[in-house]
């Protein structure tokens, strides 16, 4: 995988393959440099004692570093955990019994865990001299698997999605079919260095092409992203949807003469919000839909934003209840083939749901007779927050440890036009303060609720299955009823 992602810059060393930008300046690795530091990097790691096919964890804030770590540990079979730099101890304590990685990366900022770990390397001990050995990358099966993500399930708990060294080379099909990504290209992409969205579309895609990421320095306010743009000659945006939201709210003055297209992907993007950014910038915004266990595989293009299909190569269904596809224009489950070359190897630990030969996203969807599909929203109750998939299970079972609450429901409500919040309604006597500050030490800080709701009791259903849609419908109808 790093082999591939690094060979197109072989041709053009000197060129810029990364800029960190930030209004006071910018940080720039040409692909000569970025190469070397992924190698010694690499090298590092095998000095440490670290061995292929064992387990590094990542806990890295937005910095360089990150990818660096990433595509290091990859190079020489070293499979990568990361992790986002929101996890609490307890979260990352989680991750490390399930996984038993051999080491970990740290920045010391970050919440390490409450145990030691075999091997532990700070992010300082990256530093290598100009001198320093490079790794020689190992080659091998592109089956074999490559690195492990974490996306939440709807069991509650996170899941381990690995993924094998094929999966980069089936994001080309995203190539055309929603980037019209090109080696002229200078892609700004405003999420965290730790989100598969960042790292592929971000970083990664750029550079397997020969092509110029942009990533906004740490702590870079969203309303200076519009000058970035101009300044650095940004050619395509990728962003989440809340993202397009703040922005296009908190800057008022756009001139952004290269801007070609926007990207969004994470969650879906509002009319309302799409609209807004091309009459804002005079570019369409280009949406694609997928999940960790395949990434993104139906999508729009700058030539077609309103036409939302199937990417090339990718085989999509829409399936009943019965796992057997549905009459054109009618609603179901939104399913990829398993045989996809981007469809992960399995969940680590956990059988992978597989109904013949098709994976359900648990998303409904609609397909028309031209291949066109719609987007229905979500089959089951995950919750959306700023792009990132939550298990409301997940939420709960953190929640339900305090003392002095009784039942509790995490719920995604909509708040204002185009925005949703996790909410939580609880039985009990527990204050909001101290609800707060225990969300806050349990869950990373995307899956904190923001509304604290009281009730007497919580619905249920005929067989006491908690009714989190009745919830949704009541606060619906109190707020706008």
């Amino acid at each position: 995988m790093t082999q591939y992602v690094l060979s197109a810059g072989q041709k053009t060393p000197d060129k810029i393959a990364l800029e960190v930008i930030a209004t006071t300046g910018s940080d720039a690795w040409s692909y000569a440099r970025l190469s070397k530091a992924i190698l010694t990097t690499a090298q590092v790691f095998l000095d440490a004692g670290i061995v292929a096919g064992d387990k590094i964890i990542l806990r890295l804030g937005n910095t360089v570093d990150f990818p660096i770590s990433y595509l290091a540990a990859i190079a020489v079979g070293i499979i990568p955990i990361p992790t986002s730099p929101q996890l609490t101890t307890r979260e990352v304590d989680a991750i490390i019994a399930q996984m038993s990685p051999r080491a970990m990366v740290w920045d010391g900022q970050t919440a390490g865990p409450s145990t030691n770990i075999l091997i532990t390397l700070m992010a300082n001990d990256l530093q290598t001299s100009n001198d320093a050995v490079q790794a020689i990358p190992v080659m091998g099966d592109p089956n074999r698997l490559a690195y492990i993500v974490y996306t939440s399930g709807t069991g509650g708990i996170a899941r381990a999605v690995g993924h094998a060294h094929r999966a980069v080379w089936a994001r080309r099909m995203m190539w055309a079919d929603w980037y019209d990504l090109n080696v002229n290209d200078r892609l700004l992409h405003a999420g965290a260095f730790n989100w598969t969205y960042t790292m592929g579309t971000g970083m990664m895609d750029p550079w397997a092409i020969g092509a110029t990421a942009l990533i906004p320095a740490p702590d870079t306010p969203l309303a200076a992203i519009p000058a970035l743009l101009t300044a650095h000659k940004a050619t395509i945006f990728a962003a989440a949807p809340g993202v397009y939201r703040r922005i296009l709210r908190s800057a008022e003055d756009w001139f952004t003469p290269t801007l070609r297209h926007g990207l969004s992907a994470g969650e879906k993007m509002p009319r309302s919000v799409r609209d807004l950014w091309t009459a804002t910038t005079s570019t369409p915004a280009c949406e694609a839909y997928g999940m960790s266990e395949c990434s993104t595989f139906v999508s729009s293009t700058p030539a077609n934003p309103d036409v939302f299909k199937p990417q090339s190569g990718r085989k999509v269904a829409i399936l009943d209840t019965n796992n057997m596809p549905v009459t054109l224009g009618q609603s179901g489950v939104i399913a990829i083939n398993a045989d996809d070359q981007g469809f992960m190897l399995g969940y680590q630990g956990q059988d992978t749901p597989i109904s013949d030969g098709w994976f359900l996203t648990g998303d409904q969807g609609q397909m028309d007779e031209n291949g066109h599909i719609t987007y229905l929203g979500r089959a089951d109750d995950m919750m959306n927050a700023g792009g990132y998939r939550v298990s409301p299970l997940e939420v709960e079972a953190a929640m339900s440890t305090l003392t002095n609450i009784g039942e509790c429901a995490a719920v995604a409500v909509q708040i204002k036009a185009d925005v949703e919040v996790i909410a939580l309604f609880f039985t009990g006597a527990a204050d909001e303060q101290t609800m707060r500050a225990h969300a806050e030490d349990h869950l990373a800080h995307y899956k904190c609720p923001r509304l604290y709701i009281a009730r007497d009791v919580l619905p249920k259903g005929a067989n006491n299955k908690l009714l989190r849609k009745v919830l949704r419908a009541e606060f619906s109808e109190t707020r706008h009823g």
